[in-house]
C-alpha cells in the first residue's frame, strides 16, 4: 500500500474520525491529494465516510476506519487469538480444529435461519453477501450459466489466519450452509491472491434467477 495511505490510516486512527482537513494539516499535504487517497481506501473498504453538522454552512465529511482497517493494527485480541488457537491445536487434532469452525458457522447461519426460510436461491445469495458483510467481509457475486462465483474483497481474518490458516474453514462453510452446495475456493489473499473467491455449483433443484451483486 501506498505510503501516504498508511499514514492516512494510522491518522484517522489516532483521531477515531477525521477531515479531509485535519488530514491535510497533519500530513502536511494538499487536501485534494487526500480526497484522492482517501476515495481509493475507500474503494478498499478501509474508510468510511458520513456528513456532519458544525455549525451554520454545508456538512462536512468525517471519515472513519472500517473493520476491515481496524484488522491491520496490532490488537491485543489478534494476540489472545493467536495463543488459543496455539493451545487448541496443541491438544486437538486438525479435523477437530476444522469442525470447531464448522460449528461457528453454523451458529452465524442460525441467526439468518428465519429470513432464509422460503427464499429462492437468488434472495439467499443476496442474505449470504450481507451475512458476510456483517462478519467483515465485502463480497459480491455473478452467475455464468449454471455456475455462481462469489468474490471476497477482503478478510478480516487477514492477520490471523497467516499464522492459522485454518480460519478459512470459517467464511466457506457459511457459503456451503447458507446454498447448501458445494463450493470450491479458487484464490485466496493469504496464498498470495488479491481476494479470495469462490465458485458454487447449485443444486439442480434450485436455479438461480437472471441477475447479480
Amino acid at each position: 500500500m501506498n505510503t501516504t495511505r498508511e499514514q492516512i490510516l494510522h491518522a484517522i486512527k489516532s483521531r477515531r474520525q477525521a477531515t479531509i482537513a485535519d488530514l491535510a494539516d497533519t500530513l502536511g499535504i494538499s487536501p485534494i491529494s487526500v480526497r484522492h487517497h482517501l476515495s481509493a481506501l475507500q474503494a478498499e473498504g478501509l474508510v468510511l465516510s458520513a456528513e456532519v453538522r458544525r455549525g451554520v454552512g454545508r456538512p462536512h465529511l468525517i471519515y472513519s476506519l472500517t473493520e476491515a482497517a481496524l484488522e491491520r493494527f496490532p490488537a491485543k485480541y489478534v494476540l489472545l487469538s493467536e495463543r488459543l488457537l496455539d493451545e487448541l491445536k496443541a491438544s486437538l487434532p486438525a479435523q477437530a480444529i476444522e469442525t470447531i469452525f464448522s460449528h461457528m458457522a453454523e451458529g452465524v447461519v442460525a441467526e439468518y435461519a428465519t429470513k432464509l426460510e422460503g427464499t429462492t436461491l437468488k434472495e439467499k445469495m443476496g442474505l449470504l453477501v450481507e451475512m458476510l458483510g456483517a462478519e467483515g467481509f465485502m463480497a459480491k457475486w455473478n452467475q455464468t450459466g449454471e455456475t455462481i462465483s462469489l468474490t471476497e474483497y477482503n478478510c478480516p481474518y487477514i492477520r490471523l489466519g497467516q499464522r492459522h490458516p485454518e480460519v478459512c474453514v470459517i467464511d466457506r462453510a457459511i457459503i456451503s450452509q447458507v446454498l447448501e452446495a458445494d463450493v470450491e475456493k479458487t484464490t485466496c489473499v493469504l496464498s498470495g491472491g488479491e481476494h479470495c473467491a469462490f465458485v458454487i455449483t447449485p443444486a439442480k433443484s434450485a436455479p438461480v434467477a437472471a441477475g447479480s451483486n
